[in-house]
């Protein structure tokens, strides 16, 4: 009798133990996700990204953990933003510093991993051969670009510091190239550029009126999904290592470079170098950075481009310091 309640219990506990493996394993989760979602961004000039978009530096890092790369196109920083904020992008390689204040202020938090630039010189207003002459002239005329960016927030730094305000213009929303076409026929006065854009439209015969240097220092930076970044550290390492491997490369083969983004952006070599120049590719974040970032936040809450103060420092992941 013992013996056949031996033979029934253990049939029960291994019947146990054999359901409880199993459901350890329908539950458990695999230590990395099957694809990871980065934005492709190659304005104004972010060579470091076509380089390694071009060369599949990233596909050739993260296939041997068996993780694949999927590239979204999206030049905006405010909608690259938001598609974090809704899961759906883990990685943005360039973002200006205006978009990661407005969504962090919002309640949507977007943290910086890595310093990409300070591009001064490759964000520009332009306006039209017989356009405005000064930014004073700006009064009551109309402004195309893309709101909510470091371009936009350039516009408002340079009308306040002529003792203007952004209610002396006409402002209307709109992505760079359509703000560039506006401008060519002649639908708006004046329109927000960056890059080859700046260079095509001196071709064709438009003005820069200004650019950001003397109004502000653009920041562009890396930024990452925070539950991506707390949950799959080991792969933004990754991430963050091929990127500075890609500026190595740039270093090492400035010519080669160049010429890949030349191609993707469809300008000369010649202005491709100049780009590059204007580019200031930068690798670590410093204290300057910092007080950059803090006065942007002061500037967007008194211009009511943000409802609240942030602190800047609670959304920089200390690998934004390392070289």
């Amino acid at each position: 009798m013992m013996k056949k309640q031996a033979v029934f219990f253990s049939a029960v506990l291994t019947v146990i133990v054999t359901n409880l493996l199993f459901c350890i394993a329908a539950n458990a989760q695999p230590r990395y996700p099957q694809t990871v979602n980065i934005s492709y961004v190659p304005t104004p000039f972010n060579l470091q990204i076509m380089v390694m978009k071009e060369r599949r530096m990233l596909e050739q890092a993260f296939a041997p953990l068996g993780v694949d790369i999927r590239w979204y196109t999206i030049n905006s920083g405010a909608a690259q933003a938001m598609a974090m904020a809704a899961g759906s992008l883990d990685i943005a390689p360039v973002i200006n510093s205006a978009s990661v204040i407005l969504a962090n202020a919002a309640g949507n938090p977007v943290e910086i991993a890595a310093l990409v630039s300070r591009p001064r010189q490759t964000f520009a207003l332009m306006v039209g051969p017989k356009g405005p002459r000064n930014i004073k002239e700006l009064r009551g005329k109309t402004v195309a670009g893309p709101k909510g960016s470091v371009l936009h927030q350039m516009l408002i730094a340079a009308l306040v510091k002529e003792g203007m305000k952004a209610s002396d213009i006409k402002f209307i929303q709109m992505d760079m190239p359509e703000a560039r076409s506006a401008l060519l026929a002649n639908r708006v006065d004046a329109a927000l550029q960056t890059s080859s854009l700046i260079i095509r439209n001196e071709e064709a015969g438009m003005r820069t009126l200004f650019t950001a240097d003397g109004y502000l220092t653009p920041l562009l930076f890396t930024a990452v999904r925070p539950a991506f970044a707390k949950n799959y550290p080991e792969l933004l390492r990754i991430y963050l290592d091929v990127q500075g491997k890609a500026y190595d490369w740039i270093s090492a083969n400035t010519t080669e470079a160049v010429a890949i983004g030349s191609r993707i952006h469809q300008v000369s070599m010649e202005d491709g170098m100049k780009l590059y120049r204007w580019s200031g590719l930068a690798r670590m974040m410093e204290a300057e950075d910092i007080a950059s970032l803090e006065a942007d936040v002061e500037f967007l809450y008194q211009q009511n481009m943000i409802e609240r103060k942030i602190n800047p420092r609670t959304f920089i992941l200390p690998s934004a310091f390392n070289k």
